[in-house]
């Protein structure tokens, strides 16, 4: 597509010079594309059974996401009468079957859909890795392939009635991103809560994550600095790994007026225990890294009472084309 492609949605689409040759031209020109995609209300109406969703973003790679999507997941599922899912949409990157201990299982489909696969009796997971024969294999998919498989996620799995459905995404703001916020326009979403790390170069990509999060009204709940020190299991001492060289999370939150839900320290167990598929929660329940998953938990922000109906902006303009987000 040309970097002069003026979008599927705008007037032009179809009649400008760029879009001569194109292959697309008459489907843009013939106004089809300007349509709202029905899978957004479709998406909507499945969904409308989901009380609380949750977005888990970060601008930078390697700073948590899928752990720390994990971990919440696992701790709203110690209470035994909630039911949790996890949806994980990093295309490209699915780490969630490993760090949750389900590498190597299959979606079965039924009447009503695809089946998640359990982690526990309340806890569901669904991810591309259980769609790959292994987990060598690699992802190598345009943006509308990216999007196609992200609908069916929302539209096609068989989800049930669920307190909390956590998403874990990739790191940036691209397709993926887009597409999981156009597609739950129809529907409530809480908001997302954003993860960083304490040093400036993580904290310069999550100002754009924070960026995207306001041009397309997506509600912040809250930040999340992961990795903040390292607390010695034996001594207990604290050392910094990534110094806050401009004052990491919290100065970040106060100059944009965000809540800062948490601080979890970097403990080498948690990443054994992502490697081994196991809930670091409950291995070591009474580290300071726990502790600290525990108190955002419980946080007033995360257990908000009433969800909030999502307004996105009817198009954000990203690398010359215009996407379009139907409210």
């Amino acid at each position: 597509v040309s970097g002069n492609c003026p979008g599927t949605t705008s007037e032009q689409a179809g009649k400008s010079a760029p879009c001569q040759g194109c292959p697309n031209q008459k489907l843009c020109a013939s106004g089809a594309t300007k349509a709202p995609d029905p899978a957004i209300a479709e998406i909507g109406e499945k969904l409308s059974t989901v009380k609380h969703k949750i977005l888990v973003l970060s601008g930078k790679g390697g700073v948590g996401k899928s752990t720390f999507s994990a971990h919440l997941a696992h701790a709203l599922a110690s209470d035994t009468t909630k039911e949790i899912a996890l949806l994980d949409v990093d295309i490209c990157g699915p780490s969630i079957p490993r760090i949750v201990g389900l590498e190597g299982e299959q979606v079965h489909q039924s009447g009503s859909g695809w089946s998640p696969v359990y982690v526990e009796d309340n806890l569901a997971v669904m991810s591309i890795g259980f769609l790959l024969s292994s987990p060598d294999d690699a992802v190598i998919w345009r943006g509308p392939k990216k999007n196609g498989i992200i609908k069916q996620f929302l539209r096609d799995v068989d989800w049930g009635e669920l307190d909390y459905l956590i998403v874990d995404t990739p790191p940036g703001t691209s397709d993926e991103h887009l597409s999981i916020v156009q597609y739950l326009s129809a529907t409530h979403v809480d908001g997302a809560i954003i993860i960083t790390t304490p040093q400036e170069v993580s904290l310069q990509d999550v100002r754009k994550e924070i960026r995207f999060c306001q041009k397309v009204k997506m509600p912040i709940i809250g930040v999340v600095e992961n990795m903040s020190g390292f607390v010695c299991p034996k001594c207990k001492n604290t050392s910094q790994i990534f110094p806050p060289s401009t004052g990491g999370a919290e100065k970040m939150c106060a100059d944009l007026k965000l809540p800062l839900l948490g601080k979890v320290p970097l403990d080498p167990r948690i990443a054994r225990s992502c490697d081994e598929g196991r809930s670091f929660l409950s291995e070591v329940p009474d580290s300071p890294a726990a502790e600290a998953y525990q108190k955002i938990v419980k946080s007033e922000f995360v257990f908000r009472k009433t969800p909030t109906q999502m307004s996105i902006v009817q198009s954000v303009t990203i690398k010359g084309q215009n996407k379009s987000c139907v409210t």
